[in-house]
């Protein structure tokens, strides 16, 4: 029997616009987070573009670096402080 998971938006989807939101909650840049999580600033924005795949590695980096969990970083439903996004 198979499951069929349906989100409003796909996981790539999701890691743009929690990316987006976690960055603005910490006032940063992409620069700025490209420089603490040592990646290119064009490739933090292609990711928020969705136009890149990327690696678990550098999902667990940039999570860490906004201080959240790599489960939380790709959630449908983000929980900022104490609403969810």
């Amino acid at each position: 029997m198979q499951m069929q998971v349906q989100n409003s938006l796909t996981a790539r989807s999701r890691l743009a616009k929690n990316m987006r939101l976690l960055r603005a909650r910490d006032g940063l840049s992409q620069e700025a987070l490209a420089d603490l999580v040592g990646l290119h600033r064009t490739y933090i924005g292609s990711l928020e573009r969705c136009e890149r795949n990327v690696s678990l590695d550098n999902i667990e980096i940039i999570a860490q670096a906004l201080g959240v969990d790599i489960t939380e970083i790709l959630a449908d439903k983000l929980v900022i402080g104490k609403s969810a996004l």
